[in-house]
């Protein structure tokens, strides 16, 4: 006796279920940048929010722009998205007024990581941050995203290259230098703080260097990468059980 399958529609879009918030940007994405497709495991759908500079964004706290992220969040959902994410940890700013506007899950910032990861460590162990711009990340940003404010913060902003070419929007990239910003922002935090058991990365564009940094330094490193996966895993669970429609006993 064979079942009755029926599929129903609703949607404009299947098979993504996380939307992705972009800004309006032309530096490279190396691959794990969350900006370049083949980063994922699973289908994305991205939207950049024209406007949304790396400096009007980090440097100036995305002045004037939250009608547009949502804006762009809601054409995000009504397209057939599951949940939303953005491209920038410092849009932690925007979190409580795009999840109050959407109707979906939201995760705005990699730092929202930090109280979960803290709670994996021993308790003479806490997290550190290392961020595109320690001047920048405000005590504001660290509170949106529910992170403790005496929590340790190194910016790679005194470094050769990696700040410079992602907040001035430049179209070239040393990946060496790069490279090189990142684990020296790492051996400063580690430095800085002896306690430090584990690393939270705020830029989403520093996952490619993730697992250099683990090598080099010796402690877990925690992403965007990492929390949307982990994210993505809520929206579309892995299916492990056979199909009980099909499976009739005789």
């Amino acid at each position: 006796m064979s079942s009755l399958n029926i599929q129903y529609g609703g949607k404009g879009l299947y098979g993504a279920s996380v939307g992705i918030l972009m800004l309006e940007a032309r530096f490279p994405r190396l691959p794990g940048d969350m900006g370049n497709a083949t980063s994922w495991p699973f289908p994305v759908h991205y939207k950049i929010v024209r406007g949304a500079s790396p400096d009007r964004v980090v440097r100036r706290q995305a002045e004037g722009l939250l009608d547009q992220f949502i804006n762009a969040a809601k054409e995000l959902v009504e397209d057939g998205v599951d949940g939303l994410t953005t491209n920038c940890g410092f849009l932690s700013l925007f979190q409580a007024e795009l999840a109050a506007a959407v109707g979906v899950p939201v995760a705005t910032s990699s730092l929202m990581q930090v109280n979960m990861v803290r709670a994996l460590l021993p308790p003479n162990k806490k997290v550190g941050i290392v961020t595109i711009s320690k001047e920048s990340l405000t005590k504001a940003h660290l509170e949106a995203a529910n992170v403790p404010v005496d929590t340790p913060v190194v910016g790679t902003e005194g470094g050769r290259e990696f700040s410079r070419v992602i907040l001035e929007n430049e179209d070239r990239m040393d990946v060496n230098k790069a490279r090189e910003d990142m684990l020296d922002a790492g051996r400063a935090l580690l430095s800085q703080n002896t306690d430090v058991g584990a690393i939270v990365l705020e830029c989403t564009n520093m996952v490619p260097f993730a697992r250099e940094m683990r090598k080099e330094l010796g402690l877990p490193i925690f992403s965007i990468h990492s929390f949307i996966k982990w994210f993505q895993s809520g929206l579309t669970p892995a299916e492990f059980a056979p199909d009980l429609v099909d499976s009739r006993r005789p």
